[in-house]
């Protein structure tokens, strides 16, 4: 069917069906879109009454299968409104009252247009494809394993829509009943190249209509001839929430760099009150050594921190590039109208008692102030930010200023003030930490935008609780992932799902499903927690890009060899098979009663000289790609030691162009927390006390090492 005529035999549809003041499909108008978009589906009639069901059973021939048609009913199954293999005349008279009967037992005030008379298919295995509209990325598609058993085991998948023939067929393999569709036990696998196409049409119909809300093909029957639908359920959307407003690439980048590289500053409720927000606000700026313009904002001061005040943004001379505002909230539409008049590019809104307090109204007319004035707003109801290659920090919390390769955002004011605590106890370097709060305008998609570009930044790690704009987002995360990692903690993973849905399918969006493939597809690292999300950011810009996917262990305990051996396996990494010339010169170091292969186990009593020799073959041999070393403290070799050979060694490997990751788990007494800060500071990722954090970050690399295309897989 041509395109033109297919859209516009679909629109009438649609049209009709909210016409008649419904959101659902019934059954046969499911079939004109399946047939509209080349959806295969069985032969099938509607039969208004029993006479009907029989002269249409006898033209389908075979068994059949009777399914209640109602606008009001849209689980038949759960109504009792479905009979399978129901066969002559007598077989169907009988289902057709019984399906009535439990329709009206179900919904007495249901009304029910007849009952489908339907091809009963072949035995095959049951798939589900559908599509729902996500509140974060909007049109996404899905699949999964399908049946009755859909919520039970929750084995599905989903994309962006529309996809393409690869993606789509990318799907089948990232369930984890992946093996089960290419045959088991016998049984032929179902032809992949069908399945594929009919997720490809579903993602191409809801891309093309926005106001279908749900699609759910469940049970698809796969077989290896083909897949057929064998029952289609279309629910249409509310009517859409106006688009927000966008902003291009080049605008982004032209108001981040004046945000987060300005030369003057305006704090509008400056004080010279110790302990006010005001007050923080400009000691921050002073005593932080920011190098350009700063100007206190008070109409009823004249001095504030021996800098002249000013009594509107107006009267401050030359243009301002951030107005940070730390005055209460029913006071910050005026103020902005001032800042915007004059032009003022960034608002960095600190005051709490907007949206998260329930003032929607107050927060949308600020909104509507920055947008007439082409004001970004960052905020409001935050701790503000710190720009740290700019001796910037623009808040009312305590200043940081170790400059690093690392850009932390949050959407909450109590995960910044963990992210900075965790930074100032590890001694991490920063490039920013910004705070988002309520998002009224800046978000992720704004910053990651632009740590992408900054030359400062070489790690990008993310709290989010929502996401306003998915697509965005995840479009951000595409440009940004081939050049360094972004790394993702998102709040509210286990919540059950806002929305009741009306479909398997839309079932299966909630609790987080939709988040983790789409954050996965982006190239996005997801942190399960704020300490991994942490050590993360922390431990990637440290760790060399692996070349391959050979992981080898060496270890001086036998108990930690085997939890680094789990590990490994957890976070999907490879223990490298060693070949019988590389084990034999690990032997050469390894006494009678340690053990080759991999790991490598030298046992506790060896001197420094054989965790040396050991490294040096795992850094020498081409072979080996990366490495996972565990210590165990012992006076033979003490924690000093290891640590300051294992540093030696891996500096004079990178001194000649070898540069492996290598990672450390410690064991022992308290000097091993030291030992670990050592070589942390020299290159090597190490932890004390733990088996799983050091292999969780080298998984971390390898996952965005493949997203980035630098090693084959995929994200």
């Amino acid at each position: 069917m041509p395109a033109e005529d297919r859209a516009a035999r679909v629109r009438a549809l649609l049209e009709s069906v909210r016409a008649a003041g419904r959101t659902a499909l019934t059954a046969p108008e499911g079939r004109v879109i399946a047939e509209a978009y080349g959806i295969a589906v069985p032969d099938e009639e509607l039969a208004a009454d029993v006479d009907q069901a029989v002269a249409a059973a006898a033209r389908i021939g075979g068994p059949v299968v009777l399914k209640i048609v109602s606008p009001d009913i849209l689980h038949k199954t759960e109504a009792g409104g479905v009979v399978v293999g129901v066969e002559g005349a007598a077989g169907v008279r009988a289902a057709f009252h019984r399906i009535v009967a439990n329709a009206r037992a179900y919904d007495a005030g249901a009304r029910v247009t007849g009952v489908q008379v339907q091809e009963l298919l072949p035995a095959g295995r049951e798939v589900i494809v559908g599509a729902v509209t996500d509140p974060a990325f909007g049109k996404v598609v899905a699949f999964g394993l399908g049946g009755v058993l859909v919520e039970v085991l929750r084995d599905v998948t989903f994309r962006l829509a529309p996809v393409s023939a690869d993606e789509a067929l990318s799907m089948l393999g990232s369930v984890r009943s992946a093996e089960v569709l290419r045959g088991v036990r016998g049984q032929a696998g179902v032809d992949r190249r069908a399945v594929a196409e009919l997720i490809r049409r579903v993602s191409e119909l809801v891309a093309d209509f926005p106001e279908i809300g749900e699609v759910d093909l469940n049970p698809v029957i796969a077989t290896d001839r083909g897949a057929v639908a064998a029952d289609i359920r279309v629910i249409l959307a509310e009517r859409p929430q106006p688009a927000r407003r966008t902003y291009t690439r080049e605008e982004i980048l032209a108001s981040m760099r004046r945000l987060m590289q300005p030369r003057a500053v305006a704090v509008i409720g400056a004080s010279q009150e110790p302990g006010k927000i005001g007050n923080s606000v400009m000691r921050n700026l002073l005593d932080g050594g920011f190098a350009g313009e700063i100007h206190p904002v008070n109409p009823r001061a004249g001095d504030i921190l021996g800098r002249k005040a000013y009594p509107s943004i107006a009267d401050v001379p030359g243009e301002v590039d951030v107005a940070v505002f730390a005055v209460p909230a029913r006071s910050v539409a005026a103020a902005l109208e001032e800042a915007g008049r004059k032009g003022v590019p960034n608002a960095v809104l600190i005051p709490s008692g907007f949206a998260e307090t329930g003032e929607h109204a107050l927060q949308a007319e600020i909104v509507a102030i920055a947008e007439r004035h082409g004001v970004r707003l960052l905020g409001p109801n935050i701790y503000g930010y710190y720009s740290t290659w700019q001796d910037l920090c623009a808040t009312f919390c305590t200043p940081y200023d170790v400059k690093g390769p690392v850009a932390l955002t949050s959407q909450s004011g109590g995960i910044g003030m963990a992210i900075l605590g965790f930074a100032r106890t590890t001694r991490t370097g920063v490039s920013a930490i910004v705070g988002l709060g309520n998002k009224a305008d800046l978000d992720e998609d704004d910053l990651l935008t632009w740590f992408g570009e900054d030359p400062h930044t070489q790690c990008v790690a993310l709290h989010l609780e929502d996401l306003k704009d998915g697509r965005a987002f995840v479009a951000a995360a595409r440009a940004t992932v081939p050049k360094k990692p972004v790394v993702v903690l998102k709040a509210g993973r286990t919540a059950a799902g806002a929305r009741a849905a009306g479909s398997h399918t839309g079932a299966l969006a909630g609790d987080d499903a939709v988040y983790d493939d789409i954050l996965r597809q982006a190239g996005v690292i997801r942190a399960p927690g704020l300490n991994d999300m942490l050590e993360y950011a922390r431990a990637l810009p440290v760790l060399p890009t692996p070349r391959g996917d050979n992981v080898v262990i060496i270890t001086g305990a036998g108990g930690s060899g085997v939890l680094l051996s789990d590990a490994v396996t957890d976070n999907g990494l490879s223990l490298m098979e060693i070949p019988p010339d590389l084990d034999e010169a690990f032997r050469r170091f390894i006494p009678p009663f340690g053990a080759a292969g991999n790991p490598v186990d030298i046992t506790g009593g060896e001197p420094p000289s054989t965790y040396e020799a050991t490294i040096r073959l795992g850094l020498a041999d081409p072979r080996v790609h990366a490495l996972v070393l565990g210590y165990w403290h012992t006076v033979v070799t003490p924690p000093a030691a290891f640590a300051e050979l294992t540093a030696r060694v891996v500096a004079e490997f990178r001194e000649r162009g070898v540069a492996k990751p290598v990672v450390a788990s410690l064991a022992g007494d308290v000097e091993v927390e030291e030992a670990c800060r050592y070589l942390f500071e020299r290159g090597v990722v190490a932890y004390p006390y733990t088996t799983e954090m050091p292999v969780a970050v080298l998984g971390a690399k390898y996952r965005w090492a493949r997203a980035a295309g630098l090693l084959g897989g995929g994200p």
